[in-house]
Parts: structure tokens; sequence; C-alpha cells
């Protein structure tokens, strides 16, 4: 027999804690190794850690509702395979605290006052759970802790989730946007033609309103300063045609969705000219620590999604040299269709080497991205967009209307020059000029 201590897993970069949402397993049970023992929340994602190892689950040492730091232990194993573990069950030290002590003290560091007044949402007063991300929407919102008292979960064991709240949030405007509307004549203030439920609350009380930067935003503002301290962002921009892969998509698109069941975007196609200019100036596909450059050996592809709250989160093609199109289409889709929807597994937000973010989808026409540490170099694709081109012919050159788009990159002039910055997204449009327009599916 040995007795094995389950740690708090790291849940991805910069992130150094994680809520204990729910136990899947009680003490006394039998749990197989890599098998599902609890379900955590961070401010990026709710998910399952599996357990480590095969035995019996002998205690649980952090409960529900409990914030634990990486690497701090969560439960006692025993085991029958031989494993020599510092610290048995009769071996604590003695400034052990117990569990429910370390919840206590938990929960009493959150009751610090916030703008709003919502500490008492983080009271023992409250007998019901909310996760963190939960908590960072009623501040930003002003809900009290009686209104998401009266709210029914869908989630496990009547847990509030997301969806929840952002529902409730949207009703409420609009019942607020009607009453503001009872109360408005038109004829009295001939210039209102139409309250804007987004500045529903701005017209109630004629003041500006300070928002509290939420956890995931923070992280996000520290990292990207971080980038431009440390890396000497130069960006160059191609202009590229991309005619025949609009031709093309809007041909197969509906033969692709009704044999696979999936939408195939530009995002896919874009991202295998990307790989592909990898190959050939695998330069680009580098990190620095340090005075060293590190040359990686897999083209793992970071995708800039974003949320519905603004906030961004890059989830990550692992090995997408591997994939071919149609395999990039349903990874994509996937990712971005989990990340908006909170379901991201921790190591699917980490090792990327690369990274894009398709600025197009929201009109612009391009961008001057920022690194995502410790990677060299991203890619922003603009908006597609018509526009009058001379054209080339055996017989003159004629003015056609064509599709274009601009492509962005900002790469580390610490480690890449504009030779090699320049060259390698002229060859992503070179890429994306070439495509084949006969290709099959």
């Amino acid at each position: 027999m040995a007795i094995v201590e389950m740690v708090m897993p790291k849940m991805g970069e910069s992130i150094m804690e994680a809520t204990v949402l729910a136990w899947l397993k009680k003490e006394g049970e039998k749990i197989d190794a890599d098998e599902s023992v609890l379900e955590v929340a961070t401010d990026k994602v709710d998910t399952e850690v599996p357990s480590t190892h095969g035995g019996i689950l002998k205690q649980i040492m952090a409960q529900e509702g409990q914030v634990v730091p990486v690497g701090q232990t969560i439960a006692i194993i025993e085991t029958e395979e031989d494993i020599k573990h510092p610290l048995g069950l009769d071996d604590l030290p003695d400034d052990y605290e117990h569990p429910e002590d370390i919840g206590s003290r938990e929960v009493s560091n959150l009751t610090g006052p916030t703008s709003n007044g919502l500490n008492h949402l983080f009271r023992p007063e409250s007998q019901r759970f909310y996760s963190p991300l939960v908590k960072s929407i009623a501040r930003q919102e002003n809900i009290s802790l009686e209104e998401l008292e009266q709210l029914v979960g869908s989630g496990k064991k009547n847990r509030l989730t997301k969806k929840d709240i952002l529902a409730y949030i949207a009703e409420k405007k609009s019942k607020e946007a009607a009453k503001i509307k009872e109360v408005i004549s038109v004829a009295d203030r001939p210039f209102i033609d139409e309250v804007d439920t987004r500045y529903t609350e701005w017209i109630g009380s004629g003041k500006d309103e300070i928002v509290e930067m939420d956890r995931m935003r923070k992280i996000i503002a520290e990292r990207m300063v971080e980038s431009k301290r440390i890396s000497p962002h130069v960006t160059s921009f191609v202009e590229a045609d991309v005619t025949g892969i609009v031709i093309w998509r809007e041909k197969i698109k509906y033969e692709f969705e009704k044999r696979y069941d999936q939408k195939i975007t530009f995002t896919p196609i874009f991202i295998e000219a990307v790989i592909k200019a990898i190959k050939d100036l695998p330069m680009i596909n580098i990190s620095v620590e340090g005075e060293k450059i590190i040359k990686k050996h897999q083209i793992n592809i970071g995708m800039a999604v974003a949320l519905s709250n603004f906030n961004l989160i890059v989830p990550v093609i692992h090995q997408a040299d591997q994939y071919n199109l149609t395999g990039l289409c349903f990874k994509v889709n996937d990712l971005a269709y989990r990340a908006k929807n909170n379901q991201l597994k921790p190591e699917e937000l980490s090792g990327g080497t690369y990274s894009v973010t398709n600025v197009g989808s929201f009109g612009n026409l391009m961008g001057t991205p920022i690194i995502m540490q410790p990677q060299a170099a991203i890619l922003a694709f603009g908006a597609i967009v018509k526009k009058p081109s001379v054209i080339e012919t055996p017989t003159g050159d004629v003015i056609g209307i064509r599709h274009k788009m601009f492509l962005s990159h900002s790469y580390d002039h610490r480690v890449i020059d504009g030779a090699l910055g320049g060259s390698f997204i002229r060859k992503v449009a070179d890429y994306l000029e070439d495509f084949n327009i006969n290709r099959e599916i």
C-alpha cells in the first residue's frame, strides 16, 4: 500500500488557482487512474480533474466552493502501487490545517468591500455556490445577492451557470427599456426616436458608469502590457487576392455542410496557408528565452476567439500540420464553439507556437495584433472586400472586380527582422492566391 497526494493541477498559463465546484467521487470509493474525480472552475474554463493514480479516495482535503492554489493537495489516495511519498495520513505536519478551516479562511479572504456592495455574495450567509465567472458578471451588472438567490440554475445541483445569468440580464434590461418607453412622451420630446436598450442605465442615471475589470480582463491587460514591454513589435502588411478561395468556398459550402454537418469558414483555409508558410520558413515558429532562440518542432496554431462579453481567449490547435483542410475545419469549429461556451480544457489554452486572429470578422480591414508571449509572431486576417483591380491577361491588362484582403504580420524585432517577417507574410499571401479552385473536399 502507498499513500499518494493528489494536487490541484496547472489549469493553463497564468492561472494560479481554481475553485472546487463539485466532487464526483466520495471518500472511501474506488477510483481508477485518469478517472474524473472532481469538477473545478477558473475564470476561463470549467473542467473535470482526473485522478493521477488508481486506488481508494481516502480523504478529501478541499471542499466544494473552496479556492485552491495550483500545486496544493486536494485529496489523499491509497493505492496498491509501490509509490513512495513523503506524506502519509499519519505523518501530517503540526501546522496542517483541516480542510474546513482552510475553506473558512478562503471565504473570509473574499469578503473585502467591492464598488457595488456585492461583498456579501461571498459570505457564508449564502448557502448557494457561485462560480468565479458568475460572481464577476454579477459585479459588472450590479446584480444583488437577493436577485441571484431567486434565479433557477441549469447546472449540476441547480448551480447557476453563465448562460443562466446572461439570460436573466437580457430579460432584465428588456423590461427596464419597456418601462422607460412608457414614461417618455415622444410628443413632448420629439427629438427622441427610440430608446436604445444598451444605454438604459445611462438614460436613467445621467452619470458615467464605472465598470470594474473582471479577472479575465485583468489577465488580458497584464499580458498585453507585458508583451509590448518584452517584444519590440514590427508590423508588415500585404494585400492578397483571394478571389479563387471565395469562389471555391461558395461552390462547395453547401455540399460540405451536407456531407460533414459542419460549416466551412475562411479561417481553416487561412490557417492551412500559414502552416505551409511555417514549413517553408521555420524560423518564424520560435520562442525566446533570455538570449536563446527556441526553434519549435511542433506547429501549434493559436486562434483568437472573441467571447460574448468582448473578452478574448486563444485556444490552440496542437500539431496543426497533421490535419488536412477538412480536419482543420472540424477543429476550428469545435474550439470556437467550446471557447464561447466556456467548455475548453486547460491544455487547449497552452502550448501555442504561432497565433492568428481574424479581425475581418468584425469588418476591420487590417490591424496590428499583439504577440502572444513567448511566441515571436502573430498574423491578422482582415475583411474580404471587392475591389477594382488590374488583371493581366495574354492579350493585355484589363480592369476587373476581385476579392482582396489585407494581412497584418506583427513580429518580435529582437529575433525576426523585416526580411524574414516580410517574406513570411508574402509567402502566406502567395499560398492564398495560388489556391486550387478545382480542389476536391
